[in-house]
């Protein structure tokens, strides 16, 4: 759409203004557009957030802002939209239903929606509702022409042409059901998983440490289970995984431990634990909070053909080369703009409807 400079301009401004806070403590740079207006506001919708959700912690809001502002450059933005066709049409309202699970979890599609050239209406889960409404009356300063096009609510949903709606597998049923008549993007339950052969480097185990433990392994991007080798050696594993170990000094994950342990150790379940995280032997992809399933392969290509059945389930596959879509250890909570949840092409449905 010809609208689409000046909205990936806006767009950079903004990348370049949560720069600031992408590292503690934060920076105050002279450059920034709005700066005297805003800076001090977003400090305080930080702490906001901090107080309102305990798994929202400083270094997780900023890891989160950290890579956004790497993302919101005027070269990735551009190299992101260049394969698409925006022509010039009247722009629709998009309803966003955002979950809460990680801050800013659905500040993705609220880009893509305003960079098809179409209005936003959102609805934010009560559990990260400070940060978003901020970063857009930003973009509407930087961008007068955003005015009236983003809309946040927290009433009944109504007068939008299409949806995204975002949550478990419980309330996906009840979307599909409420939104059946309108073109939609409805995303469930996912987990990631990575795929060890026993020959990573110590090296590669830290990386997954951090796919496991970032965010408290509350996103879907999280790695909640593991398939190893029979004979499997847990030993390497649990010496790379060490360096996480003050997260059993954060209350929120402690208690959350104890209880999981609580209930293993009632059930006669076998598992494994160091003192912050519990691994346990189990089919299911969705592991509790602290804990980290594992299942044993025979073949690898045995395991290949099970992700491929199962892919519905998974977000991000880990591994060192096992296809050409898999992600580097270490790399799962760094998405690019192109990587799209659930692999559906967010642009391309925004730009059909």
């Amino acid at each position: 759409m010809s609208n689409k400079n000046y909205i990936s301009n806006a767009f950079v401004e903004l990348g370049k203004f949560i720069n600031q806070f992408a590292t503690i403590p934060f920076a105050k740079q002279e450059h920034v557009l709005q700066n005297d207006l805003f800076f001090d506001g977003f400090k305080h919708q930080i702490k906001l957030a901090k107080e309102h959700n305990g798994w929202f912690t400083e270094s997780n809001i900023v890891y989160t802002l950290n890579s956004w502002s790497k993302e919101l450059t005027d070269s990735k933005i551009n190299s992101w939209t260049s394969k698409y066709n925006f022509n010039s049409k009247n722009p629709k309202t998009v309803a966003i239903i955002m979950a809460g699970n990680i801050p800013l979890v659905g500040f993705h599609d609220f880009l893509s929606v305003l960079i098809s050239g179409h209005n936003v209406l959102v609805k934010q889960s009560s559990n990260d509702k400070h940060l978003l409404p901020f970063l857009a009356k930003y973009l509407e300063v930087i961008e007068p022409s955003f005015k009236g096009r983003i809309t946040f609510t927290e009433e009944k949903l109504e007068n939008f042409d299409a949806v995204i709606a975002t949550g478990s597998d419980n309330t996906a049923r009840y979307f599909e059901y409420y939104f059946k008549n309108k073109p939609s993007i409805i995303r469930k339950n996912r987990n990631s998983v990575a795929v060890l052969t026993g020959n990573e480097t110590s090296e590669q185990l830290e990386a997954l440490s951090d796919d496991i433990f970032r965010y408290y392994g509350l996103g879907c991007r999280n790695v909640s289970k593991i398939f190893i080798p029979k004979n499997y050696n847990f030993d390497a594993f649990f010496n790379a995984v060490y360096k996480w170990h003050p997260i059993i000094n954060e209350s929120k994950y402690a208690n959350n431990y104890d209880y999981n342990k609580a209930v293993y150790l009632m059930s006669e379940f076998e598992m494994l634990e160091n003192g912050f995280l519990m691994i346990k032997e189990d089919e299911s992809y969705a592991s509790p909070i602290a804990t980290l399933f594992y299942e044993y392969y025979n073949d690898i290509h045995e395991i290949k053909d099970k992700l491929i059945a199962d892919k519905d389930k998974i977000q991000c596959i880990v591994s060192n080369k096992l296809t050409d879509s898999d992600i580097a250890f270490g790399e799962t909570q760094n998405p690019q703009l192109s990587d799209y949840a659930d692999n559906l092409d967010t642009i391309e449905f925004l730009l059909k409807i």
